[in-house]
């Protein structure tokens, strides 16, 4: 606690909250309203200079002089362009030395330039390709399903790297027969309408594949190759980020990430060329457009626009429009109609085709030209259920004379947000502008009054608004004037209540806070002639800092208690700044000069102009870098993955061009620190150069982290290429489109990956394999032996779901917490020097203490709490500290994973290391000591809950003592029999990790729908629902009960868990269940559509699980009315049928008989009108004979067939 005073003293500041430590603070820490200025002489051990307007101008100036004897002042003037040169060698990136300076390079290529050298393709075509499954009917004795659809994408990536000064193409050869195989990482950034699809992180890691060029090649193996990976599309994501490693063979390539977005301003036109339908591209860019043109911001919503775009060249109606964060860039004339509407309510002094503000969305771009706003929206079939394209410039607020449109950098609630400032006739209201699903709608606020109306004055404007979604509250800048003075207000606007009120007031001048970097703001301080004039401010919603600047810079934690940043010198105006929500913030001034702030902190750097900045500019000169020129004129700074980058006009002697650059931060805070922090001291006959090095620890590792996904919630699917059997080992088109089809095929499984019933294994791609996993040997035998089906080999292994990544000794980028989680870590520093004390304990021993302290700041420390603990390694000279943070378990209610998360953070900082510490990476110096992590508190995406349908058929066999299924099966919904009791169990499954359990907590189950057939299903309404399920019911509608007696507050339903005593079906007589009528000679049926839900109910999560399945129930009874009917209709039909058998039994011996007789006569009529029409003339006497023959015969046969009618009756009865 010593040290943390003499420091803040010796800095112009001092921490004085109650019960402050060392080891943790809130982010609203108190300061002293003044510090002592001492000024400190600068020697080896001790001194700060204040790092603040410009260290350049004051490197020297509180040297004591018993430092550097006076005699030797000349010799300190001979040795410091030495000094320089050391610096230029020394602080160099070791990269630089390196023997071959690689980089990756990624390119876009569709199914038809596949093979081609040159050339790139355009990112709009977003719909699924059915080329690739006639390719997958050839694959017999493939691990592939034959009945499904394989689909492919319309992109694939070209990957190549080059090193400095040598050719590509021999370099790509080298590489691939070294074993280098890239390894591509596709993240998809999640949708901003998470109510129509679902929050997530996905990564895909997906191998390339090797493939050589299709034009001519002299060579007879190879000339030139590169390789190839699918470039996927996911439903709800049009920003991903591509990822490119190495997979450790061949040479040393350092990591790179590109942006990969959809553009949807894009067109093709009738003869197959791609053009812009916002306007017309341009193909010269004019120096004019740049040349001495103040610079301006770019604004977009954060990670969430796939298309950026930038106005401001002067009396031109026309922007720099990229989809790749200005890797490469177009400009673009917008066909807008450039009108110009002047009236005595709209006091517009002159009229410019310039495009003042330019805002990028989603899908939706916005500009301001004049009084006039224009959107467009884009065609992204993959966000929006229909096409939305606007087609044309859509010009809104047509009524209206705004003045400036301002950002909304973070989305909510599934929408963006755009605000637009007016002016004239509706002076003090401001639009506020909607943006969902692709509609964009404005409505004026406030509701009521004005806000000059609401803070009573007669005049005001708002210069500035800043909208906080998360809280549906807004943040204006007012401009006040009365009769005697001018004056700035902060006013808070509720959107939800309509209410307005001052929060705060600007002092009317700048604070006096000579020799101090910072002053708490209480009003009894003494101020300068200088005039506040703010311009606008800029919130973080992870920490909650507030900055409002202009002439000054003041920041806030609470919105009313400000801090004034004295380093930055009044003299100076801010034109914007630039926030990287990660901890840093860029200033641009009027003057184009660039400060840095590293929030947590008090003191604002000058990087441009200063000398570590002719420093670095030295060195890129040395190396003769295309990326900086002696004439440059920067056109907007921006942070892309906290780094800070320039987008600069290059004049050359040869050509011009706009060039990207990245702004190296921590390396001018480096030369600018060494150059303040030398020594010359005299060592017998010459002089010895030292350095002073402020960061109080030389090492800094962090140790102990846990696996990330539990806390990123990061899911990640690893896809190999398909073996080809061919000797080089190279892909052919085929081969590359079936590996298309394989990464289509396991994202799809992934989107399906959401049935209500949980299958037996707790993942998306065990339905693949589930029946091709005891062939894999055979089919690893057909491709041994290069016998497989059109050339390709599929190893199941290749294709699945990664669940164990390791931490790679960094904090994550972002974490979740649930209800009461935590999460620990630890930091390992070794101290620079001696910096342990000894202080007495109990009894006689002493504790070993250090002096380096590590602080935690928590922007919500009434919802999470942080915990440090110390170890001191005295033998390493080092610090063990153990950081736990964690969740207080009361900030927030229940909600649907992913939804409604409360936005926080936590900064973790080793005291006095900001802008100090700086640690040598392979990409550059990076800064230490200031760890800002962002924490998103609620229910975690990725979670959700299932039912259990394996262990629910055990446990009720078991307790049932049997199990009837249905007639007819179907395997996907198994049946239960009414008369059992049902014991229903549920899962919560982890997504993301792959952990699958028992769910234990409390739930309500609900019938919400039903009927005896799937296509006779209807959706009850809530009145039905509460008398169908609720034990209060005295309707008789019950369709169900529970000996269960725990309810809800209300006693309205019944309150289950896994260890409830199961269900019990009744279908009372006005249940809809009730009376079921069979189709069949089998027992009724009933489809019941179940709600399960934990809302309220259930206290150990933020979650509120949500789960609607289907459940079959047969064996249904019938009602005492229908079984009556159905039993006296079968009896009737029952007793009909024995009666008329034994009638038939009866009658059958007469009827018999009856047809005997009938069949005699008629043959007897038969046979005699045969004889008679016989011939008598020339054979009487044979006629004769033959007649008294047959007189005979027949007489005999007459005789023969009175007996025969008893016999056939008896035949017949027995």
């Amino acid at each position: 606690m010593e040290r943390e005073r003499e420091d803040a003293k010796s800095r112009g500041g001092a921490r004085r909250r109650e019960g402050w430590s060392p080891l943790l603070s809130s982010a609203r820490e108190r300061v002293v309203r003044r510090g002592a200025g001492t000024k400190r002489c600068r020697g080896l051990a001790e001194g700060e200079d204040r790092g603040g307007a410009d260290l350049q101008d004051s490197s020297h100036a509180a040297r004591c002089p018993a430092m550097i004897p006076a005699a030797l002042v000349s010799s300190r003037l001979r040795v410091l362009w030495a000094l320089w040169a050391l610096l230029a060698v020394l602080l160099s990136p070791w990269r630089l030395w390196a023997i071959e300076e690689c980089t990756w390079q990624v390119v876009l290529n569709q199914f038809e330039t596949v093979g081609k050298n040159h050339g790139s393709d355009r990112f709009f075509n977003q719909e699924p390709l059915d080329t690739v499954n006639s390719l997958f009917g050839l694959l017999v004795n493939a691990p592939i399903d034959p009945d499904e659809k394989y689909m492919g994408f319309p992109y694939y990536l070209k990957i190549n790297y080059s090193c400095k000064g040598k050719s590509s193409e021999a370099l790509v050869r080298k590489g691939h027969l070294t074993g280098l195989k890239p390894v591509v990482l596709v993240t998809f950034q999640s949708p901003v309408n998470i109510n129509h699809w679902k929050f997530e992180q996905l990564q895909i890691q997906m191998e390339a594949a090797p493939f050589r060029s299709k034009e001519q090649c002299s060579a007879e193996e190879l000339c030139v190759m590169s390789w190839y990976t699918p470039m996927p599309v996911k439903n709800g994501s049009v920003v991903m980020h591509v990822d490119v490693s190495s997979n450790g063979l061949g040479p040393l390539i350092p990591d790179k990430r590109f942006q990969v977005n959809i553009n949807g301003f894009l067109k093709r036109q009738q003869d197959n060329k791609l053009q812009f339908t916002v306007g017309n591209e341009l193909f010269n860019l004019l120096p004019r457009y740049f040349v001495n043109v103040s610079s301006r911001p770019l604004w977009y919503t954060v990670n969430q626009a796939p298309v950026l775009i930038l106005g401001g060249i002067a009396e031109e109606k026309s922007v720099l429009l990229t989809d790749t964060s200005f890797k490469d860039y177009f400009l673009v004339e917008l066909s807008i109609d450039s009108c110009w509407v002047g009236s005595f309510y709209c006091p517009q002094t002159s009229f410019t085709a310039t495009i003042h503000d330019a805002i990028a969305t989603e899908s939706t771009l916005f500009i301001r030209q004049n009084q006039l706003v224009y959107y467009f929206t884009g065609t992204y079939i993959t966000l929006h259920q229909s096409n939305r394209s606007s087609g044309n410039w859509v010009r809104v607020l047509a009524n209206e004379c705004i003045k400036k449109l301002c950002p909304v950098y973070f989305h909510g609630n599934g929408s963006e947000y755009i605000m637009a400032l007016t002016t004239g006739k509706h002076e003090g209201y401001f639009h506020f502008g909607t943006i969902t699903d692709g509609r964009v709608s404005f409505k004026m606020l406030p509701r009521q009054q004005s806000v000059c109306e609401r803070i009573q004055v007669v005049t005001c404007s708002i210069i500035w608004a800043t909208y906080i979604a998360g809280d549906y509250n807004l943040l204006l800048l007012v401009e006040t004037e009365d009769t005697t003075r001018k004056y700035f207000q902060v006013v808070s606007y509720d959107m939800v209540t309509d209410y307005l009120a001052v929060v705060y007031t600007i002092p009317e001048f700048i604070p006096d806070a000579q020799d101090l970097e910072f002053l708490m703001i209480l009003g009894t301080e003494s101020y300068t002639s200088f005039s506040m004039m703010p311009k606008g401010m800029s919130y973080n919603p992870y920490n909650h800092l507030l900055f409002i600047w202009g002439n000054f810079l003041l920041q806030s934690y609470d919105n009313e208690n400000f801090i004034y940043l004295a380093d930055f010198p009044k003299e100076l105006s801010i034109k914007y700044l630039v926030n990287s929500f990660h901890g840093d913030i860029a200033i641009v001034t009027e003057t184009e000069e660039i400060w840095y702030l590293l929030e947590g902190s008090y003191r604002v750097y000058k990087l441009f102009p200063s000398k570590g900045w002719e420093v670095y500019i030295s060195l890129q000169m040395m190396q003769q870098s295309s990326l900086y020129a002696p004439n440059e004129t920067m056109v907007t700074l921006f942070y892309e993955e906290r780094n800070l980058y320039q987008l600069v006009y290059l004049v050359n002697s040869q050509q011009s061009q706009l060039v990207k650059r990245l702004v190296p931060v921590e390396q001018l805070l480096m030369y600018q620190q060494l150059s303040n922090r030398y020594l010359l001291q005299q060592q017998g006959s010459h002089l010895a150069l030292s350095f002073t090095n402020l960061c109080p620890f030389t090492v800094m590792r962090l140790r102990d982290l846990p696996n990330p996904q539990m806390y990123t919630r990061q899911e990640r699917y690893r896809a190999k290429p398909p073996r080809v059997l061919e000797p080089s080992g190279f892909h052919n088109e085929n081969s590359l489109a079936v590996y298309q089809g394989l990464v289509y095929y396991l994202l799809w499984l992934h989107s399906k990956y959401d049935k209500p019933y949980a299958d037996p294994v707790h993942d998306s791609t065990w339905r693949w394999w589930k029946n091709k996993k005891q062939d894999q040997d055979y089919y690893f035998y057909l491709a041994s032996n290069w016998q497989s089906a059109g050339n390709v080999h599929i190893d199941m292994h290749n294709y699945e779901k990664i669940y164990d990544l390791k931490a790679e000794y960094e904090l994550p980028k972002r974490i979740f917490l649930d209800k009461g989680s935590s999460y620990r870590f630890s930091i390992f520093l070794t101290v620079r020097g001696h910096s342990f004390k000894s202080q007495p304990g109990i009894g006689n021993s002493f504790q070993l203490q250090s002096q380096l302290e590590l602080g935690v700041v928590l922007a919500h420390p009434g919802c999470t709490e942080a915990v440090v603990k110390q170890k001191v390694l005295t033998n390493r000279n080092s610090v063990l500290f153990w950081v736990t943070l964690s969740d207080n378990s009361f900030c927030l209610n229940q909600d649907i994973s992913g939804h409604h998360l409360m936005k926080t953070s936590m900064l973790v900082k080793v005291v006095g290391s900001a802008g100090h510490c700086f640690q040598n990476t392979i990409q550059g110096p990076r800064m230490q000591g200031n760890l800002m992590v962002p924490v998103f508190i609620g229910c975690p995406p990725g979670k959700r809950l299932a039912f259990d349908i394996t262990y629910t058929l055990e446990y009720n066999r078991l307790q049932n003592k049997h199990y009837f299924d249905c007639v007819h099966l179907d395997p996907e919904m198994p049946c239960f029999l009414f008369r059992d009791v049902f014991y229903p169990f549920f899962l919560i499954q982890d997504l993301v990790t792959g952990d699958s359990g028992s769910f234990q907590g409390s739930y309500v189950l609900k019938v919400v729908g039903g009927g005896p057939t799937l296509d006779t299903m209807r959706e009850y309404t809530e009145e039905e629902i509460y008398h169908f399920n609720s034990p209060l019911d005295n309707t008789n509608s019950l369709i169900w009960t529970t000996k269960n007696t725990t309810t809800t507050k209300d006693s309205a339903f019944n309150i289950m868990s896994h260890q409830s005593l199961g269900i019990e079906w009744l279908c009372l007589e006005n249940s809809p269940c009730h009376d079921t009528v069979p189709h069949s000679i089998f027992a009724p049926e009933f489809f019941f559509k179940v709600l399960v839900s934990n809302r309220g109910v259930d206290k150990s999560t933020y979650c509120d699980y949500q789960l609607i399945f289907l459940l079959h129930i047969h064996g249904l009874p019938l009602s005492a009315e229908r079984a009556l009917f159905i039993l006296i209709v079968s009896t009737s039909m029952f007793l009909s049928l024995v009666f008329l058998y034994i009638i038939i039994c009866l009658l059958l011996p007469l009827m018999v008989r009856g047809c005997n007789i009938l069949r005699w006569k008629i043959n007897n009529l038969l046979t005699e009108s045969y004889y008679t029409h016989s011939s008598s003339s020339g054979v009487s006497s044979i006629s004769g004979t033959r007649l008294s023959v047959s007189s005979r015969v027949s007489f005999k046969v007459a005789q023969k067939n009175k007996v025969a009618p008893g016999e056939m009756v008896k035949k017949s009865l027995t």
